[in-house]
């Protein structure tokens, strides 16, 4: 039985939209926002001033046939939303209550989730394996004997199935998930696609939306086959070509029968076909990736650049943006709830969790700087090694503050002490060196840098600014113009001032 809902737009545009008992309410919204030509992850649903919820279906939802829908614009901050994540048995075994559980922003795309809790920190530890599986085939599926086929992970949430890669790009707030509480199924299902061709598929489809998140770890335990010989393959060529299962089902734990011993082969290929997409880098981390010379001027270079008087002006527009903030600091403002707190620090503790590296400055006394890039697994005391590694003299004490003195970074490898969650780093951060006082001034006088070290320096470049000269013509005046005031209008056919009688000289 199929009815109808009415949704209508915030420039009272309407649209009307066929549903069914079971059609979900984020693929009416979807639908809307298609038909009115706008993007449906800006908006919300909202029924009689009562925001809708999106991930049920029209029957749970309370709604009636010829329903009037709203769009109401979502914020642009995503909101936080705590994932439960049921895992299959026999891996169930080893999670306490058989779920993992974690806060995740909104727009966090499902294959960056089941990443996430691949990850060993979102799993409170424990590594498993959901995005990279492999089953081998035996010869009575027709299949050929000891090659593997992925194994895709199958999720259902609130009755929907989604197993396709097109599907794990969504993200919770697409699935109509944007706060509360959200379980997910999870199950397996080998699909007729080789592992290799998988892998090479999954780097396709996040590359842009995953980064190293789309990247198979090898150095998990759980990413390599429990039994090595599941893997084996009678055709040494077809050993060299199939990669070795990161996590094998019980089935394919079975060993083939007259299989020749290829395991290291088998594990090197697969080592080699799983990482073939991850640069191949030996570089020492804590060398630094950029070194900067010192100015050669006394004068900041920033401060040679010449400066318009009217660019210190200040303008009308200044005028009205300081009257707006004297306004809102007048008004009376509500203190926020718990909940309100609770989602604001899980936000920031996902946005925190979503960094996978940030680039820090340090600047030395001698005004010469080296930049390394840190990994969320780096603390403290690894950003005072590296520093220790470009020093010419090692023996001196000093302190790593950051800007404006009031923080120091702690010399400690504890995990309070990381650079990324304990010192909330993001993006590129900049750090002073700064000498103890017991440090003597001849060691202060002395080069910072290593000499080969220095030998890698470049000049700081100024990025020049646009100019803005005009083009002769006269810029408009932001002064206030004084209100008009007309003192009477004549009723002529100009609509001009009429002049009075009494003012009209040389008549009687």
């Amino acid at each position: 039985m199929s009815s109808h809902v009415v949704v209508i737009a915030t420039d009272l545009r309407r649209t009307t939209i066929k549903v069914s008992p079971g059609t979900y309410l984020i693929d009416v919204l979807q639908e809307a926002c298609k038909k009115l030509n706008l993007t449906s992850d800006k908006y919300l649903l909202r029924h009689k001033q009562k925001q809708v919820d999106l991930s049920v279906p029209l029957r749970a939802s309370g709604l009636l046939p010829g329903a009037k829908l709203e769009l109401v614009q979502k914020s642009n901050t995503p909101s936080a939303v705590q994932i439960a994540l049921q895992i299959p048995q026999p891996e169930a075994k080893e999670i306490p209550g058989g779920r993992l559980i974690r806060k995740f922003p909104s727009d966090l795309t499902l294959w960056k989730v089941l990443r996430q809790f691949e990850s060993g920190e979102a799993s409170g530890g424990r590594n498993v394996n959901i995005t990279a599986r492999g089953v081998a085939g035996g010869l009575e599926d027709g299949r050929g004997s000891g090659q593997l086929y992925y194994e895709t992970p199958v999720l259902n949430i609130m009755g929907r199935e989604l197993s396709t890669f097109a599907d794990f790009q969504k993200t919770l707030s697409q699935l109509g998930h944007n706060s509360g509480n959200v379980l997910i199924r999870l199950s397996y299902r080998t699909t007729q696609q080789t592992l290799f061709e998988a892998m090479e598929q999954i780097s396709q489809f996040f590359k842009e939306a995953g980064g190293e998140h789309d990247k198979v770890d090898d150095s998990t335990p759980d990413s390599k086959p429990k039994d090595e010989t599941a893997a084996q393959s009678q055709d040494t060529a077809m050993a060299d070509a199939a990669p070795a299962p990161p996590n094998t089902s019980p089935e394919a734990r079975k060993p083939p029968a007259q299989q020749p011993p290829t395991v290291a082969v088998t594990q090197q290929s697969h080592q080699e076909a799983v990482s073939s997409d991850e640069p191949t880098t030996s570089r020492d981390p804590y060398q630094p990736v950029n070194v900067f010379l010192a100015p050669t001027g006394s004068t900041p270079a920033a401060a040679l650049a010449p400066a318009d008087e009217e660019d210190f002006a200040p303008t009308a527009a200044h005028a009205q943006l300081h009257q707006a903030r004297l306004l809102e600091s007048s008004r009376n403002k509500r203190l926020p709830s718990d909940k309100e707190l609770e989602d604001k620090a899980a936000a920031e503790a996902a946005r925190i969790a979503a960094i996978k590296s940030v680039l820090v400055k340090v600047r030395f006394p001698d005004n010469t700087s080296s930049e390394w890039q840190i990994g969320p697994q780096e603390t403290g005391a690894f950003l005072y090694e590296a520093v220790r590694q470009v020093m010419a003299s090692r023996s001196h004490a000093f302190r790593l503050v950051l800007p404006g003195g009031k923080t120091a970074i702690q010399d400690d490898g504890g995990p309070r002490h990381s650079i990324i969650k304990g010192y909330k780093f993001s993006g590129r951060v900049l750090v002073n060196l700064v000498w103890d006082d017991d440090v003597p001034l001849e060691a202060r006088q002395q080069p910072f840098l290593k000499a080969n070290v220095a030998q890698r320096g470049q000049a700081v470049r100024i990025p020049e600014l646009p100019s803005t000269q005009d083009d002769g013509e006269p810029a408009p005046s932001l002064q206030p113009q004084p209100p008009r005031v007309d003192r009477g209008e004549g009723k002529g056919d100009g609509g001009g001032k009429k002049m009075p009688k009494w003012f009209k000289l040389g008549k009687k």
